[in-house]
């Protein structure tokens, strides 16, 4: 698939029945009727945990330039769970946290390394449930991903906030879109664009004021953000690499035998 990508520079359910009232009591207390009118009356609990609120907007330019994919599938495919604190404990229980770049399964792991950095420069804390990297989020703190090419390939990354993409805001899906990143480079990605010269910075929040609830409504998604690697036709990570080892291989690199 051709076509332009961009570059960056360094319905609410509710339940009904009916039923037949019963009577009430005349000696039913008044004060005890209102408390339970009230009760019934409050607006369903909020769902705990963060979501990515639209922020404030952040200068951020990109430019256009052609990208052909080898395939219309992605070459691998990532993901980030973020949550508070308090909601990553509860499915982690006493796990270790750590800074730095999440530990990526293959293939992913091979190529890109990604992360996200809070609005001081470093990494958030994370934590490996399983084969899940989670990361810890503060309500009100802005946070970008930062994604790092690991390949000596030019690579399009797709990306994808509460299930929605990153440049369109609409629901995420492989054939969005999405960034390039040279070899050996890093991107930086602050917020949802707004044009090429601006964005919508990511800020964590409750979950009703995420952007995908206050936008269409809809929180099924929200906590995870996804990274969609694709790579240039005419080439292949896998054998390209292997390749140009092979053909560095020093047939005489030292003088004598070591035991192993």
């Amino acid at each position: 698939m051709k076509s332009s990508r961009f570059i960056a520079p360094i319905a609410i359910a509710s339940f009904l029945a009916s039923c037949t009232a019963p009577e009430v009591a005349p000696s039913l207390n008044r004060s005890t009727t209102a408390r339970e009118s009230a009760a019934f009356s409050q607006p369903p609990q909020d769902r705990p945990g963060l979501g990515t609120k639209w922020g404030e907007t952040r200068i951020s330019r990109v430019a256009s330039t052609a990208f052909e994919r080898a395939s219309k599938q992605p070459l691998a495919v990532a993901a980030i769970n973020y949550n508070d604190a308090a909601g990553i404990r509860a499915m982690a229980g006493a796990v270790e946290w750590r800074r730095g770049w999440p530990l990526l399964r293959s293939p992913a792991g091979s190529l890109i390394s990604v992360g996200l950095r809070d609005q001081s420069g470093k990494f958030l804390p994370g934590l490996s449930i399983g084969d899940r990297w989670f990361v810890a989020g503060e309500e009100g703190r802005r946070y970008s991903i930062v994604v790092r090419n690991r390949s000596d390939l030019r690579l399009e990354i797709v990306l994808s906030v509460d299930g929605l993409d990153v440049i369109d805001g609409r629901t995420a899906s492989f054939g969005k879109r999405g960034y390039l990143i040279d070899p050996y480079r890093q991107l930086v990605v602050e917020g949802f664009r707004q044009s090429t010269e601006a964005v919508a910075a990511f800020r964590f929040g409750p979950v009703r004021e995420s952007y995908a609830n206050q936008k269409y409504g809809d929180t099924r998604n929200v906590g995870v953000i996804g990274i969609a690697i694709f790579n240039e036709r005419g080439t292949n990570p896998w054998t390209d690499r292997e390749v140009k080892k092979r053909l560095k291989a020093d047939p005489f690199p030292g003088r004598f035998a070591t035991p192993p």
